[in-house]
């Protein structure tokens, strides 16, 4: 015999004027027994589920244990052919990333559900009264294949290794009926047909656990400069945008320009980087004008570095380096930054620092090459790395 522990909870709604369901709570926390003769030939796997249909096909969702996706075999399909698996092959590199967000979150992590098909004839037991609850019985013997899931679920189970304390807690988990091969290859391709990942930018916005996010985000916030000029939700700016910049370059620029130097009191710390960038912007008159609309957003970009993620990641960086080394009277030396001519028309400067073949290049030699402009402007040392890439391009040029 096999005994399968299960875990249901429920509420309906009832009201006897309408002859409804009005608020009956059924909950079991008990051992279901499960003879070895159930679907008469064969031992099951029970567990309680809501039934429902779709494309006129059932599917049943459960509430699973993370305990039950140890417990529970999923067939491998690791080594056949593309042609012949339900989905793409298991990415290990992305398990340990997953598995520390639970771990670092216990108390506030969020899994959406598995989506699960089972290669097996099963039979659904309504309970008394009812016909989308009751229980599914499985045969032992059936294949899970995951169509939607898989890293979480190796996540899971690895997270549980470190803490076995998280096994009774659970996960949703959507059930459907595998009719052949073709049908999960489907299923897989339809579920990511339309999954689109959030830009960075909006990822920002809604990470209130990333203290880089919250201080880029309280910057622009009490910013009377900043906070119509950045816009928090796209990673890159549409022809027309009426913004200069996105919250994922200036996370970026604050990310750099407070290196080494956050104090943890995300308040001061917040205080110190409005006050720089505010600083900034009294140097570059096209910014306040893109603010108060009397000049075009896209007219500014088009024309100047200066309004680029890769200028203002430069600007924090070479930021940094102006508050350590003068703690007291960085503001002066930002007048530096006039001797600067930020035209993008200016190629003999741009071109191969900040540009490549006339557009805007922002990896992270670029960013280098583009910081050490402004550190000069600013007589400031270059550090040793910097002076490579500076060396590298100066040979690059003599060629």
């Amino acid at each position: 015999m096999l005994f399968v522990y299960c875990n249901l909870a429920y509420t309906a709604y009832d009201n006897k004027k309408h002859r409804r369901l009005r608020q009956l709570f059924w909950q079991s926390t008990t051992k279901i027994l499960v003879p070895a003769s159930t679907m008469e030939t064969e031992p099951t796997i029970t567990f309680p589920v809501i039934r429902g249909l779709q494309a006129h096909r059932e599917y049943y969702v459960a509430m699973w244990s993370l305990r039950m996706l140890r417990q529970i075999s999923i067939f491998d399909e690791d080594e056949l052919p593309p042609e012949l698996r339900a989905q793409r092959t298991l990415n290990k590199a992305r398990i340990p990333e997953i598995s520390d967000y639970i771990l670092e979150n216990p108390d506030d992590y969020v899994f959406s559900a598995l989506t699960v098909s089972i290669d097996s004839d099963v039979h659904f037991e309504p309970l008394s009264g009812q016909d989308k609850l009751g229980l599914l019985r499985v045969p032992m013997d059936a294949r899970f294949i995951i169509n939607d899931g898989q890293h979480r679920r190796a996540a899971i189970i690895e997270a549980l290794d470190q803490r076995p304390e998280l096994g009774h807690e659970t996960i949703a988990v959507v059930f459907f009926l595998d009719i052949g091969l073709e049908r999960c290859q489907q299923m897989f391709a339809d579920l990511n047909r339309h999954a689109v990942r959030p830009s960075r930018s909006l990822g920002l916005l809604y990470d209130h656990r990333n203290d880089k996010a919250r201080l880029a985000k309280l910057v622009i916030m009490k910013s009377e400069v900043f906070r119509d000029i950045v816009d928090m939700e796209k990673s890159s700016l549409a022809r027309r945008s009426r913004k200069l910049f996105t919250l994922s370059a200036f996370h970026n620029a604050c990310a750099d320009l407070i290196e080494g130097m956050a104090t943890g009191d995300l308040g001061e710390d917040a205080n110190l980087a409005r006050t720089y960038w505010e600083a900034v912007a009294e140097h570059f008159p096209a910014w306040r004008q893109v603010l108060e609309g009397r000049l075009p957003a896209s007219e500014v970009r088009e024309g100047y570095i200066h309004s680029h993620g890769i200028a203002l990641q430069a600007l924090g960086k070479a930021g940094n380096t102006l508050l350590r080394e003068h703690p007291q009277d960085w503001r002066k030396h930002l007048n530096g930054l006039k001797k600067i001519d930020w035209s993008r028309s200016n190629a003999q400067l741009w071109e191969g620092r900040a540009m490549i073949g006339g557009k805007v290049s922002k990896v992270t030699t670029n960013v280098v090459l583009t910081t050490n402009v402004i550190k000069k402007a600013l007589a400031l040392s270059l550090d040793s790395e910097q002076q490579r890439v500076e060396a590298a391009l100066g040979r690059k040029s003599e060629r």
